[in-house]
């Protein structure tokens, strides 16, 4: 089959074409959090074509999420596959062409330099602020463009962030939201809504790499996928007095501030700030005497008692079971060390 065939009919949209294919194909973009976004943008993008894919994750793939991250299926969820690598794997299914970078990862002021070198474009799968305004640091401090996105119960938000011309994100989010906020865990969410708003990340994504970035609107776009409303309003003005883009402080890519990540609904505590390399295999003999175990050649799983650990190789750790740092820390430390 040629690659004609394959692509014919998105290079026979004229907005595209034969050129904008080719832009397509010589991009690179990274998907930041392959869960119910991440995972559909990664797909649409591996069946149109892009030239090479960076998918970055620190979670695993569990049975909650099949009802709307489509690239997954029951073997990866069996398998307790980190999303990153299941992606990967589903990609080279999809499109053996496209290449893949995939980073069981969790995106830190000491890692993003490195982790997006060279992409042409960002995509935000992510489901916490902090990950957020580091996204928005190092796409204005290198000139790349990003999409926002995000989704709970029945509601979905889009907007296309491009650095120096239009509002940054922390123009528009000078904080994040305060107080208790509806998550996924709490207040559910249709797989459709997270289609749709992928979708239309993508849709800009596509638009941006095919060289039709300056047509991209500055809009912010709100879904109600069970009202069947959409709304766009214009993104506010830059901000002459923003941190990000305007003075350029760096704050969030400098690490100010940032503690271990209680991750969104799902009760768990992330511990990112002792990385080690850690042998699995040994660890899993050891942990094997006090609880259940379950290991691969990417993660470890020990359950005990009503707390369940997931610990990588690089020796970051999800605790489930508690929302407070203070005691995953101390379940780190009882069961991993110091």
């Amino acid at each position: 089959m040629s690659n004609d065939e394959r692509y014919s009919r998105q290079i026979l949209f004229r907005e595209i074409g034969e050129q904008g294919h080719l832009l397509i194909r010589q991009s690179t973009v990274a998907v930041i959090g392959c869960g119910a976004l991440g995972a559909f943008q990664a797909g649409t993008l591996a069946r149109a074509g892009i030239g090479k894919l960076i998918l970055i994750d620190r979670d695993y793939v569990e049975w909650s999420n099949l009802q709307r991250q489509w690239l997954y299926d029951e073997a990866d969820a069996r398998e307790g596959l980190p999303k990153a690598v299941a992606a990967a794997r589903h990609i080279a299914r999809i499109n053996s062409e496209v290449s893949v970078d995939s980073q069981v990862a969790d995106l830190a002021p000491d890692n993003v330099v490195d982790l997006l070198e060279g992409v042409d474009l960002v995509l935000d799968g992510t489901d916490n602020f902090e990950t957020r305004y580091l996204i928005n640091d190092w796409c204005v401090d290198s000139s790349v463009p990003w999409v926002y996105g995000g989704a709970v119960g029945s509601y979905g938000i889009s907007m296309p962030i491009v650095p120096m011309r239009t509002a940054c994100f922390e123009c528009v989010y000078p904080e994040p939201p305060q107080g208790a906020q509806p998550t996924c865990e709490t207040a559910g969410v249709l797989n459709s809504v997270t289609a749709i708003v992928a979708a239309w990340q993508t849709a800009a994504a596509i638009k941006f790499l095919s060289g039709h970035g300056t047509e991209l609107a500055a809009r912010i776009t709100v879904f109600d996928a069970w009202a069947g409303t959409t709304r766009q309003v214009a993104m506010p003005p830059r901000d002459p007095e923003c941190p990000a883009c305007a003075q350029r402080s760096c704050r969030h890519l400098n690490g100010e501030g940032r503690p271990p990540i209680s991750l969104c609904g799902r009760n768990a505590v992330q511990i990112h700030d002792r990385k080690r390399p850690l042998n699995l295999a040994a660890l899993a003999g050891t942990l094997a005497r006090l609880g259940k175990v379950h290991a691969n050649e990417f993660a470890l799983r020990f359950e005990t008692g009503e707390y369940q650990l997931t610990i990588f190789p690089d020796g970051r750790a999800i605790i489930k079971g508690t929302t407070d740092p203070g005691l995953a820390r101390s379940l780190y430390s009882r069961y991993i060390g110091n």
